[in-house]
């Protein structure tokens, strides 16, 4: 795996992740209490022995840079580096990026210093646990030129997919955008000619693409420098390049969720705390997820009922009651409190208690969450100042709303708390 590169799109505004990107890159973006986003593709590279990681982003790029620099250290005897290459202008290119392929296009003259083989493509903001070195084996293995990574999906989600049809070799023929009736059927595939069985081939007759790509070192070079108009990987480039040049399909049969959106993040947070086996799990000794080294003391609870719940290190949580909630590191909840289906990042620091105690006095709100708070089926963003005889119970069933000036938004019906906001005592949301 030396011989490999690894490139991470950190994609673009992260616009379906907003508010949760306003002041942050996308992967960025907490996940699980202590981790963030980009965690889950750099610690895949590194447990499956891929060291040099390039991370491309252009939009609020500084806590992910803090992030990784405070993060990811190799040992000055090896070539591994985690590095975030932010967007740029030059002569050549005065434009931002415009696409996954015209970020990577811009900074080509970059990776082709390095001595290596293939160039693997990843995205940011997935959730799941893949090595690596399985599917950069299938793709020498096929002697490909490209290969896809793929997941078997059924009918009634097929539909909502960039959809591939493959021969009986397991070469990638054909592509459909989203396709609908007939075009949909039309895409049908024997996934048995990618290792499932007959039974689970019937059910998930369609394979659909994870955004993750293994190209050849030229081949890359030659599709990106060639044809400069198209500026997206999974639209554009691989399409064009299914006549001329060998694209396979690697199939990935473990957990895999896109958590592009406020809706699909807050369910794969949530998920984390089913009993007893989750979708996905951080308790995986031999593939760990890694994260910065904080050095916090342990959780303190006093009096608390809490069920099927995750809590990062460092809370104090006085005679609550919590319930299938994830709780971030620095969490504070002070009593009587209820939260409930709620992802609570927590804080980047501590408030000394003598300030806190001064706060109070002079009518102002201290980092966390104050005294016989309500709060069910929320995210509330790090730093939140969330006062007494509060209410987030969203108690108008609204789907959609923007609130910024009040410090919330509510998206698919989570009320979604910015970062650093401030709620007054006895506001109903």
């Amino acid at each position: 795996m030396k011989r490999v590169l690894a490139i991470i799109l950190g994609g673009g505004a992260g616009t379906r992740l907003y508010p949760l990107t306003k002041l942050r890159a996308k992967p960025a973006v907490p996940l699980a209490g202590k981790y963030r986003l980009i965690d889950i593709p750099v610690s895949n590279c590194i447990n499956s022995e891929i060291s040099k990681i390039y991370v491309l982003t252009q939009f609020n790029s500084a806590s992910l840079n803090r992030h990784l620099s405070r993060t990811y250290n190799f040992s000055s005897f090896s070539e591994g580096f985690v590095e975030v290459l932010a967007a740029q202008q030059t002569v050549e290119n005065p434009s931002w990026f415009q696409g996954t392929a015209d970020a990577v296009r811009q900074y080509l003259w970059l990776f082709r210093e390095w001595d290596i083989d293939e160039y693997l493509i990843l995205s940011g903001d997935h959730l799941y646990r893949m090595n690596y070195a399985e599917f950069i084996e299938r793709h020498r293995d096929t002697k490909a030129d490209i290969t896809l990574s793929v997941v078997p999906i059924d009918e009634k989600r097929a539909s909502s997919f960039g959809l591939m049809k493959i021969d009986d070799n397991g070469r990638i023929v054909d592509f459909s955008e989203k396709p609908k009736g007939e075009a949909l059927k039309q895409m049908q595939v024997d996934t048995t000619v990618l290792g499932l069985t007959p039974e689970e081939a019937q059910k998930s007759p369609y394979i659909a693409s994870m955004g993750i790509y293994v190209f050849n070192k030229k081949v890359m070079a030659d599709l990106l420098e060639y044809s400069p108009e198209q500026t997206d990987f999974g639209k554009e480039i691989i399409p064009s390049a299914a006549n001329k040049y060998n694209l396979q399909a690697f199939l990935f049969q473990d957990y895999w969720e896109d958590i592009g959106t406020i809706e699909s993040f807050y369910e794969a947070n949530l998920a984390l705390t089913q009993q007893p086996l989750p979708p996905f799990s951080f308790y995986d000794e031999k593939a760990p997820i890694y994260t910065r080294s904080r050095y916090l003391p342990p959780t303190k609870l006093l009096d608390c009922h809490v069920t099927e719940s995750m809590i990062g290190e460092g809370c104090i949580i006085k005679q609550c009651h919590i319930n299938h909630s994830v709780l971030g590191i620095r969490s504070l909840i002070e009593t009587n409190c209820i939260i409930e289906d709620t992802l609570i990042m927590g804080a980047d620091y501590y408030e000394p208690f003598l300030e806190r105690q001064e706060n109070l006095q002079h009518g102002k709100i201290p980092v966390g969450i104050g005294k016989n708070s309500i709060i069910r089926r929320a995210i509330v963003d790090k730093n939140a100042r969330i006062g007494s005889n509060v209410q987030i119970i969203n108690k108008d069933r609204v789907e959609e709303a923007n609130r910024e000036e009040q410090g919330f938004f509510i998206r698919s019906g989570i009320v979604v708390i910015l970062k650093n906001a401030v709620i007054t005592d006895n506001t109903v949301i």
